[in-house]
């Protein structure tokens, strides 16, 4: 599965104090300050193809 010809636009928003967040259709998927730590890339695809089921 290929994601990029799926996604039609991507935003990078900048924000202060090491917010690390990942969000698709405006739902939170992933957060850097609850858990502490940046995602692996495999877990954020996985979240994204679930969400596309």
């Amino acid at each position: 599965m290929k994601l990029k010809q799926d996604i039609t636009s991507l935003t990078l928003i900048p924000e202060s104090g090491g917010l690390f967040e990942v969000t698709v259709n405006d739902q939170l998927i992933y957060s850097k300050k609850s858990t502490g730590q940046f995602p692996d890339p495999n877990d954020i695809l996985q979240q994204v193809r679930a969400l596309r089921s």
